[in-house]
């Protein structure tokens, strides 16, 4: 009895897998009769079970998903919804904290700034102020008032002939190709408006980056925009463009923080008149970026480049970008510019947690160091070389308020550069598909049809009044910390919860060298203490 009631239980699930199927077939008649009494419905349904019905024939038919053979028609509820899941977390299932990659109050930050709206908050902080890691910055009775929120750091050292006042925000390197063509103009514009930067990206000046905000010329790899045909780096090429007065500072970008050590290609069908002008490579033929340069082979070596790209640029300043990896190599490039007397004038890190329109998930998820261990490992090797001075550091990952910045500035940095925030305020809605070439908001795409429901102006002014309320909430941060720029702030400043009864300074949880502790060879610093001497400033590798 019992085995006769298990087969007709299993028979019934087995039949539950097709009810959607045949009742699409039973709507074929259904829709037949009904379309003399009910013209409308009776084709709709009719049209309804005909697509039903074919659906079904093509799942148990089609050989590539399991799944759709044995659960024809309603197998396909499974993939809509799987398709729809980002936006299902995203608007019903996330709370206002979740940073996935960034949550819905960093990025109601962006909107509320970019359109000019009110950014306060009612009834207090929605935070856990006795959790593990939560932070804040100390205040002062001595508060300051300063005359403006125009922060300026100069760029340039002693070798640098055309130095830059640089805002302490600017807008981190996406290049034209990622971007849409009217996504570059419109945060061009932007930077023009609001006197900031705008970093070009790997993929060189493009038509759309002359709007006449300021640029900063990134140099990958790739060599895009100063290449011979080989792909190699042309002296002539690079003078060319890098003597264009809208071009204020020159990046090296060693690499990046979503996929360091990782190269690409951007493949012939996406490279358009307008890309290949920018790139100088021929219309319709991919175009590789390298995963590492060929223009120099050792930390020497980049040396004689910062300083060649220096003297073809006419003197101005010239810097590097990268994730920091292997700490000896980062220690033989801090080697090779005390020995040289060459340095750069600014460096760039950037996090591992920083962002990319496409990456490989192992390398977005765990390559690279994050920002905080790479800035202070630059900063704190070069304060012992006695280098700090010369040299300024930008950070790059994942800020978007003037907390983020401040913090930031606290740990070393001299300023930030910010991509997907600036992409946030032209209407980015992280809908996490720029790879595919479907962006909804026409920020990530190469389709006209998408990109041109970005409305330039209006995009760049809300570019701009983000980046000035910004600044206007860092010089608030400031003053109510006694200080007069972000630069001042120290790690004493920043405080950190490390257990319910403890609170530490980052003064105290963090190492710090003391200046040119290294020219002393005082390596009380872990990180230095292992690998300091075996980094070599004619080789990447570590001295055995």
């Amino acid at each position: 009895m019992r085995l006769r009631f298990t087969r007709a239980a299993e028979r019934a699930r087995y039949y539950e897998r097709y009810i959607p199927f045949v009742l699409a077939i039973l709507l074929i008649p259904v829709g037949l009769l009904l379309i003399g009494s009910s013209p409308v419905l009776g084709v709709f349904l009719l049209i309804l079970g005909l697509l039903g019905t074919g659906t079904g024939i093509y799942d148990l038919f089609q050989t590539q998903h399991a799944l759709m053979r044995n659960y024809p028609l309603s197998s396909r509820m499974r993939y809509l919804l799987e398709h729809f899941r980002p936006e299902i977390r995203q608007y019903f299932v996330e709370n206002d904290h979740d940073e996935t990659p960034f949550s819905r109050e960093q990025r109601a930050v962006v909107y509320r700034r970019a359109k000019g709206v009110e950014g306060v908050r009612p009834f207090g902080t929605l935070r856990n102020v006795y959790g593990d890691g939560y932070e804040w910055l100390n205040h002062s009775i001595a508060t300051t008032h300063l005359p403006g929120h125009d922060f300026r750091i100069r760029i340039g050292g002693p070798d640098c002939r055309q130095p830059y006042d640089s805002s302490v925000v600017n807008i981190s390197g996406m290049s034209y190709g990622a971007l849409s063509p009217n996504a570059i103009e419109a945060l061009n514009r932007a930077a023009k408006a609001g006197g900031f930067a705008h970093t070009t990206g790997e993929g060189s000046i493009s038509r759309y980056h002359r709007m006449g905000g300021d640029l900063v010329w990134q140099i990958g790899s790739g060599y895009f925009g100063c290449r011979n045909p080989d792909g190699s780096f042309s002296p002539q090429g690079f003078s060319v463009q890098a003597v264009d007065p809208a071009v204020k500072m020159i990046e090296i970008k060693l690499s990046q923080g979503a996929k360091p050590g990782h190269g690409g290609i951007l493949p012939g069908a996406k490279v358009t008149e307008a890309i290949a002008e920018a790139r100088g490579v021929p219309v319709g033929q991919a175009c590789v970026s390298p995963s590492s340069h060929s223009a120099f082979s050792t930390p020497r070596e980049l040396c004689g480049f910062i300083a060649q790209l220096r003297d073809l640029s006419g003197g101005k300043p010239v810097g590097i970008k990268l994730c920091v990896g292997h700490p000896w190599e980062w220690f033989a490039m801090a080697k090779a510019f005390h020995e040289t007397g060459i340095t750069p004038d600014f460096i760039t890190v950037d996090g591992g947690e920083g962002g990319t329109g496409a990456a490989p998930v192992e390398f977005a998820d765990h390559k690279g160091a994050p920002l905080r261990e790479g800035l202070m490992l630059v900063h704190n090797t070069l304060v012992g070389l006695d280098l700090r001075d010369r040299i300024k550091l930008i950070a790059s990952a994942k800020i978007i308020t003037a907390f983020d910045i401040c913090r930031i500035s606290a740990l070393g940095a001299d300023g930030v550069n910010m991509a997907r925030g600036f992409m946030f305020a032209i209407g980015c809605i992280q809908a996490q598909a720029c790879h595919t070439g479907k962006c909804p908001t026409g920020i990530t795409t190469q389709d006209p049809d998408r990109y041109r429901a970005l409305v330039v102006p209006d995009k760049a002014a809300r570019a701009a009044r983000f980046h000035k309320a910004t600044m206007h909430a860092v010089q608030e941060a400031c003053e109510s910390s006694g200080l007069d720029h972000p630069d001042a702030f120290t790690p004493h400043h920043l405080m950190i919860r490390t257990s319910p009864r403890e609170v530490r300074s980052a003064a105290s949880l963090y190492d710090w060298l003391a200046p040119a502790a290294l020219l002393e060879g005082q390596m009380t610093h872990p990180a230095f203490a292992k690998y300091w001497a075996a980094a070599q400033v004619d080789s990447w590798a570590m001295a055995r």
